[in-house]
């Protein structure tokens, strides 16, 4: 036991130091797990048979979690607008890659028919995971609600590639009627959609209910929460990946104190899932069958890329007519296949059913493919399309962006040499992000306007949304308790003391930029900046 946990810490080291280059050589680190996972390897068929159902189960365990962080890091505000679009990418799309794939491993590679839609369904869904680290880490804007549809799309398609895939098996296995069919699919989504409603009900039921900030036991009962997702459905022949996207979803979009943090920690446990299921991978391949899989895993990715990918997609998104062509062509590239279809390989790896061709080996060819290149060249791609956009922050279809950013001030002294002397605000060429909050002239607190005329000696204060600068001054924070003898009077009439400039206050949610004539209140948090350090421009 102790050499097993000493390995899986050497693991979960190796995943930080990994990550932390993750910015800069991009999604392929992942190929370092798999490569690492194929070394320890035991390079036969014995260690899928006797290992196989704990390493499905493992697999199993990553997935959900990557599932409900698929929906947990979604911000529906900015989802709404395409969540029609992204839904049928989601259901019709992966059909139709199915379909497509399905069609081609029978026709051009000569597989039988069960065979090649089986191996359609598995590899017909892309990798939440994997696209929402490219678009963190690269920090990707996009033009045209493309990062919210690819989001949306990638988190929410994996349940229907698990039911196709589970209809398959079931025709595989034999014995089931056609209506028997209909009610597998019936129940996948009834039963799955109905369990995770309910499941996350619950759980915000009990976040509004209860008090967790002190303990810590949120981040238990959101472990617990995405757990019980899965399996109260599964139980019933629902869709546990459906219910634990629902349930990700809902509560990534309620409101409640730790929500940012709870984003950083389960967008770190789904890269170190991730990672689990990359190493599992490499774990059950066997080199021999790799070889021999080659040739069919690269005929089916070429044509996945370049025909079933786009054509699925150009048939959900060309009737909207506002997606311009650049634009499917970019949806269509960000197609990776990753964990979701490694899992279903897996468990078909395990399942014990005979087939002709070796499913579990091309997928693993295929999905290395496709980190290793598509997963690459997703930047270039975007820049080559003309789809990026500097002025579009990745970040504001995240959950954890904040609408309501933290704010940093500093201060500079207009000099009779400035370009901004004897300038209206409005004429002025200022940073992104950045805003002029208050013009103090000599005694008097001006809040500006785009009209405002600046002056030689004016101090202007300078708000933005992060730090920018290493000359920022230092801010300090004094809260107003109930009994404050300032609570009633005047921002003017507050003491400026050691050169403090009082610039905004924090009343509840509300930030304001005060002027002279500002009534403090009880309760207010109020915001003085050290300007003894002003620079001069």
């Amino acid at each position: 036991m102790a050499l097993f946990l000493l390995i899986f810490s050497v693991i979960i080291f190796t995943c930080i130091f990994f990550n932390k280059f993750s910015g800069k050589v991009g999604i392929p680190v992942l190929l370092f797990f798999l490569m690492l996972g194929f070394l320890c390897g035991s390079r036969n068929d014995d260690f899928a048979a006797n290992w196989g159902w704990v390493v499905g189960n493992i697999s199993t365990i990553a997935l959900v979690f990557i599932m409900f962080y698929g929906g947990f890091g979604t911000r529906w505000k900015s989802a709404r607008p395409i969540a029609v679009e992204a839904g049928l990418l989601a259901t019709v799309g992966v059909a139709l890659t199915a379909c497509f794939v399905g069609l081609f491993c029978h026709f051009v590679l000569g597989w039988a028919w069960l065979e090649s839609f089986l191996m359609g369904a598995v590899i017909s869904s892309t990798d939440a995971a994997t696209v929402f680290s490219i678009l963190r880490t690269r920090k990707l804007g996009l033009k045209n609600n493309s990062a919210p549809i690819l989001e949306v799309e990638s988190g929410s398609n994996d349940p229907m590639s698990y039911m196709l895939t589970a209809v398959m098996l079931s025709l595989f296995s034999g014995g089931i009627t056609a209506g028997g069919i209909v009610w597998q699919v019936f129940a996948q989504i009834v039963f799955g959609a109905a369990g995770g409603l309910s499941i996350a009900a619950a759980a915000v039921f009990l976040l509004r209910r209860i008090n967790f900030q002190r303990n810590g036991f949120d981040l238990l009962l959101f472990i617990a929460t995405a757990l019980a997702a899965y399996s109260l459905p599964e139980l019933f022949g629902g869709n546990g990946y459906l219910s634990a996207y629902i349930v990700g979803i809902v509560l990534g979009n309620t409101d409640f104190p730790e929500r940012k943090s709870l984003v950083s920690f389960f967008d770190a446990i789904t890269s170190l899932m991730q990672i689990v299921i990359f190493f599992l991978l490499g774990m059950l391949a066997i080199p021999s069958n790799l070889f021999h899989s080659l040739l069919p895993a690269l005929a089916i990715f070429i044509f996945l890329t370049l025909a079933a990918r786009p054509l699925a997609v150009c048939g959900v998104l060309a009737p909207f007519r506002k997606y311009p062509f650049k634009q499917l062509e970019l949806i269509s590239f960000v197609g990776l296949r990753g964990a979701a279809s490694i899992v279903f390989a897996i468990n078909i790896l395990t399942s014990g059913v005979g087939m002709q061709n070796d499913i579990f080996s091309i997928v693993f060819c295929i999905v290395l493919l496709s980190i290793a290149f598509q997963g690459s060249l997703i930047p270039a791609v975007a820049k080559a399309t003309g789809m990026t956009d500097s002025g579009e922050d990745v970040m504001t279809t995240f959950s954890d962006f904040s609408e309501n950013a933290e704010m940093s001030f500093g201060s500079i002294r207009i000099m009779e040499s400035s370009s901004w002397n004897n300038r209206q605000i409005k004429d002025l060429d200022l940073p992104q992000d950045c805003i002029i909050a208050l013009v103090v002239r000599g005694d008097l607190r001006i809040v500006p306007k785009g009209s405002t005329l600046l002056e030689a000696g004016d101090e202007i204060v300078l708000c933005t949304r992060s730090f920018q600068d290493c000359s920022t001054d230092s801010l300090i924070q004094h809260p107003l308790s109930d009994n404050s003898k300032w609570a009633g009077h005047r921002v003017c009439e507050y003491p400026q003391k050691d050169g403090n400039l009082l610039v905004m206050i924090q009343r509840g949610e509300e930030k304001i930029i005060p002027n002279g004539d500002t009534i403090l209140e009880a309760g207010d948090v109020i915001v003085l900046l050290k300007r003894e350090n002003a620079a001069d421009c």
